[in-house]
């Protein structure tokens, strides 16, 4: 018998070879790349600005892509014309779902200030240029061409991988990430999430680092009102509701609220500091001690030249919205301002709610939460950085961008908040970007968006490599 066992290894190989080679196959990028921008020019040529949204021009265009591959679509609605995709492909059920997810609507453009129009994905000198193109149909088509490669290459997987394109992103997630959420979450529960919210920035044409969104800040919008005397504006009057909304509005634009560290902050200052230069590493590394000097420098540096960096230091708050009077001549009685109050996660809105009232400090002014828009989620969950999936994009970044992985904290809205509710760890991904575009006005949502093309490709090129580290059978 003993003699035998060589051999029965032999067959076993020989039996497992195929599998084993068919698991760690990999797509013909080369022939991929053009399949992906046909892809990319046909969803960015819909029209899917938000309001009204039609995501369903999208949805329409995805199932009929993934119908023609032989992959089931399942097509959820709140309103008929905003649309929510879902594909699934099963794994053997060893490890929690993964969920990839992009939303389908984009802002509104005004096509006036656009150099290229902005639904025609027009290509010029290594650019596309459309609304979209950053945000957020990269994430879209990056699914897509994941889901697509994972069926073809028939990859054996631990894990069901989950494709969400959303609707309504745009306005808070009320057609799309919410009602996903609280009414079909059995179609898109998961383990873990990858969706926007994060980046790789390039200086000179190179990565510098990319930025994983493990947390992002809360809006909760706050209203100030004041009532005043109404009277005849030739004939001041000291309870002007105007002059002390005014007021209250200064002294909460000049006031920052104290800063506040959580692991996902100070890791992203520490790390950055390691890949910049010795002048802004001084600054990165200062503020890591909140009441020296030094940082009481390097806080002031960020607000008047980062001020994304500063939001991230602590709750923030800007004056966004101010209403009063309707004539000239007429002291209005009545006079409203609205705050985009972004919270920390662990804040807790009813004290934060008492200090604007004290920094204001006017009994005549009411400070209460805006019900103008419906706050997301507040909660305390953070994505962690020493589990698989943080570990698998990092080895991607590694392989791709050749950088550092920094974890950021969001200062912006996404609709990972709504998943992270629900216990999902969410990671926000993107791709590479020139540090300067957005101060140039290439950036998403501005009137010249664009996306650098190469930098598409190597984007999904990362995703497939991410998905296949944490779904592939091993």
């Amino acid at each position: 018998m003993r003699g035998r066992w060589p051999f029965v290894v032999l067959l076993i190989v020989v039996a497992c070879a195929p599998a084993f080679a068919q698991a760690t196959r990999q797509p013909d990028w080369r022939a991929v790349e053009p399949e992906t921008l046909q892809h990319f020019q046909a969803l960015l040529r819909l029209d899917t600005s938000n309001p009204p949204g039609n995501e369903k021009l999208a949805t329409d265009y995805l199932k009929g892509v993934f119908e023609k591959e032989g992959i089931p679509v399942q097509i959820f609605a709140r309103e008929p014309n905003r649309a929510n995709l879902v594909v699934r492909l099963k794994g053997n059920g060893r490890k929690q779902p993964l969920l990839l997810m992009g939303h389908t609507d984009v802002v509104t453009v005004d096509p006036k200030k656009w150099t290229f129009p902005p639904f025609s994905a027009t290509r010029n000198e290594g650019y596309i240029y459309a609304r979209g193109s950053l945000d957020d149909k990269p994430h879209v088509v990056a699914g897509l061409m994941t889901m697509l490669m994972l069926k073809r290459l028939n990859v054996p997987l631990d894990r069901d991988v989950i494709f969400l394109a959303e609707a309504g992103e745009e306005s808070g997630g009320g057609v799309g990430v919410d009602f996903m959420a609280n009414v079909h979450y059995a179609d898109i529960g998961a383990e873990y999430c990858l969706a926007e919210g994060g980046s790789v920035t390039r200086i000179g044409g190179r990565p510098l680092y990319a930025s994983v969104q493990t947390m992002e800040k809360i809006p909760r919008p706050v209203d100030l009102t004041v009532k005043g005397t109404s009277g005849h504006g030739s004939r001041p009057l000291r309870d002007n509701a105007v002059v002390q909304l005014a007021t209250a509005v200064g002294k909460i634009g000049s006031w920052y609220a104290p800063i506040r560290f959580n692991e996902t902050t100070r890791t992203y200052f520490q790390r950055l500091a390691g890949v910049s230069s010795p002048q802004e590493a001084a600054r990165y590394k200062a503020i890591l001690t909140p009441a020296s000097p030094e940082a009481k420098a390097a806080d002031e540096y960020f607000q008047l030249n980062e001020p994304g960096h500063a939001s991230m230091l602590r709750t923030s708050i800007s004056a966004t919205i101010i209403n009063g009077g309707y004539r000239f001549n007429v002291i209005p009685s009545e006079a409203k301002a609205t705050l985009d109050v972004r919270m920390l996660p662990d804040e807790k809105p009813e004290e934060f709610l008492q200090t604007i009232k004290k920094v204001i400090n006017n009994p005549a002014v009411e400070v209460t939460w805006s019900t103008a828009v419906d706050p997301r989620p507040a909660n305390t969950t953070t994505s962690r950085l020493d589990n698989e999936a943080f570990k698998a994009i990092e080895a991607g970044v590694k392989k791709h961008y050749e950088t550092v992985t920094v974890p950021e904290m969001g200062t912006g809205a996404t609709d990972m908040s709504q998943l992270r509710a629900k216990g999902i760890q969410c990671y926000g991904i993107g791709p590479a970007a020139d540090r300067e575009d957005p101060l140039k006005g290439f950036g998403a949502h501005s009137d010249q968006e664009r996306i650098i093309e190469n930098e598409l490709y190597r984007f999904v090129q990362f995703q497939w490599d991410v998905v296949n580290d944490l779904a592939r059978t091993k």
